[in-house]
């Protein structure tokens, strides 16, 4: 026990103390506050001491310090984060959308018990070389992956550009093993997965993260579709986490003046204290423009969407974003590591700030929650609409989330979908253009066999909500009373699999079409099938061809109006 305390909560002030001398923290936090941190890391110091000299065991002091420093930058907020040399791919991942690797998404397939090539990347190694999804790999170089983590996997297939490393397959539909020997490159994923036309003239950009060169790839997508006509525009900031801040300026430069400011820095230092001006000239500064936003939309995303909604230059479509108002900033440490630490707040345009989550103000237990909307501040728009800060983006128009039938978790995770689409795309050199592809009825009855040959099993909502009110029944005595009926209603929902994949054939069909497309046509092929049925780009749309509504939308007496049904229920979901 004593031995968990010391890996998971002592360590973290060791960092501070290899890196920094203690007289680093004397000075304007006052003589009370400089006394407190010499005494705690004395006191810490002393700890190290006694356990390395006298604890029964030796600790692995990589590991532990490692988890002491995670530990302290936890009670902090999760974007402080600690990259040690050996990790520093990561953060330039994270930053530069580059690392150096075979350029392909894997997973972990439960019933191989290794992992798989889920997606390669065209016109990088792992593509050229001529690996599909589906692929399971046995061993890289010399070493078996039986049981071996994804993250463990794709950091053995990460490595220095151009050294090479050998890949032992074994491919569905074949007995023999293959060997693909494969040169590392500079691996660059394109932050605009896909552009192109949805309805008419109204072009639609996918955004999928600001790492660096967003603006222009994203500038090029938008010049591009002027080109060939387009009069409206949809930028798709879903599932967005965001990126570097001065993208998003950029981003936003396209579409509104030079000398615009769109973005204010507030830090504990003077120097995070800056105002980012767009410093361009704009393409277009009159194209309608929808921006379609959901709760996984953060930071940079955040800032494009917050930004264009408080210059009443775009509508904003979708359910509440995340709510990340904090900026990082990258710090060089000892070693070869860096810390990236949250140095700021940012304000958008209209002076808000819509950090969502309170991490100075913990509860009693350490947790952290919303700040309610009680507690938030009423700001203006450009033309004098009523926004909010403290809550992520609220858009101009909600649109309800679709629920997801529960069984689909399980195909999924149960890798049933993935497995169909393999087998199905063996011996197929090419599909139906993604417009014209579906899933046809005897291929879904295919795929039905496959999943009752595979004794597939799974939990269902009903069942679980009923075996829960049984127990409440009994915790207040109505038991007995009630038995006939809950016996009658056992029977009804009693499993029944035919009846599930039939009734929601619909959903598990759009996401067979998906896997299936994506191995032909990548994530543009991807990003086509899913607009097929998309709820939010429906309503964007149709915004988009009212131009009356669009600039009702943009007036001072617009206030939020729900196209679909907006709910508490649905606030708690997400």
């Amino acid at each position: 026990m004593k031995r968990n305390y010391i890996r998971n909560g002592l360590f973290f002030l060791a960092f501070l103390l290899l890196g920094s001398t203690l007289s680093s923290f004397t000075g304007k936090d006052g003589d009370d506050r400089s006394f407190t941190l010499k005494k705690n890391m004395r006191i810490f110091n002393s700890i190290v001491r006694e356990v390395e000299t006298f604890y029964v065991d030796t600790m692995d002091v990589d590991k532990s310090f490692q988890s002491g420093i995670n530990a302290f930058l936890m009670q902090l907020d999760p974007y402080t984060n600690y990259f040690s040399e050996d990790n520093m791919g990561d953060l330039k991942y994270m930053t530069t959308g580059k690392y150096g690797g075979i350029g392909s998404i894997v997973s972990y397939h439960k019933k191989e018990e290794r992992v798989v090539i889920n997606e390669p990347y065209p016109g990088l190694p792992a593509a050229k070389a001529g690996l599909k999804a589906g692929d399971v790999i046995m061993k890289i170089d010399t070493i078996d992956l039986k049981n071996v983590s994804v993250s463990d996997v794709s950091e053995q297939l990460k490595g220095e550009v151009g050294t090479k490393l050998t890949l032992v397959i074994k491919r569905p539909g074949e007995k023999e093993l293959r060997t693909f020997s494969i040169k590392r490159a500079s691996i660059k994923i394109s932050p605009v997965p896909y552009h192109g036309f949805v309805r008419d003239s109204i072009g639609y950009i996918s955004l999928s993260g600001f790492t660096k060169d967003a603006a222009k790839i994203l500038k090029l997508a938008f010049v591009e579709l002027k080109q060939k006509g387009a009069k409206s525009l949809i930028l798709d900031l879903r599932n967005n986490g965001g990126g570097l801040i001065n993208e998003a300026i950029d981003i936003v430069n396209l579409f509104v003046p030079k000398g615009k400011e769109i973005v204010a820095t507030k830090g504990k230092i003077k120097q995070w204290d800056q105002k980012y001006i767009t410093n361009n000239h704009p393409i277009d500064t009159t194209i309608p423009i929808t921006i379609l936003v959901n709760s996984s939309t953060a930071s940079a995303s955040e800032i494009v969407s917050g930004s264009l909604q408080d210059l009443d230059r775009a509508v904003v479509v979708g359910r509440r974003t995340y709510g990340k108002g904090l900026v990082q900033s990258t710090r060089s440490l000892p070693y070869g590591g860096s810390l990236k630490v949250t140095i700021a707040k940012y304000y958008i345009p209209s002076g808000r700030c819509i950090q969502a989550i309170d991490y100075k103000h913990r509860n009693k237990d350490g947790s952290v929650g919303r700040i309610p909307d009680s507690l938030t501040t009423v700001f203006h728009t450009a033309n004098g609409r009523e926004v909010r800060d403290g809550g992520g983006i609220l858009p101009d128009t909600l649109v309800q989330q679709e629920q997801l039938p529960n069984i689909l978790f399980y195909l999924v995770r149960d890798n049933l979908i993935f497995d169909f689409a393999t087998q199905y795309c063996i011996g197929r050199d090419k599909i139906a253009p993604v417009e014209q592809f579906e899933v046809t009825d005897s291929m879904y009855q295919q795929f039905k066999k496959t999943v009752k040959s595979a004794d597939f099993t799974y939990d269902r909502q009903s069942e679980k909500i009923l075996t829960q009110l049984k127990k409440v029944a009994k915790f207040e005595g109505y038991e007995k009373g009630a038995a006939k009926e809950f016996a009658a209603l056992e029977k009804k929902l009693t499993h029944n699999l035919d009846h599930d994949l039939d009734y929601f054939s619909k959903d598990i069909k759009r996401l067979i079409a998906t896997e299936i497309v994506k191995r032909y046509y990548y994530q543009a092929g991807s990003a086509i099938e899913s607009l097929k049925h998309d709820s939010d780009l429906e309503v964007a749309v149709a915004i988009l061809k009212d131009s009356t509504l669009y600039q009702q939308m943009l007036a001072p007496t617009h206030k939020t109006i729900p196209l679909q049904e907006d709910t508490e229920e649905e606030e708690e979901e997400e």
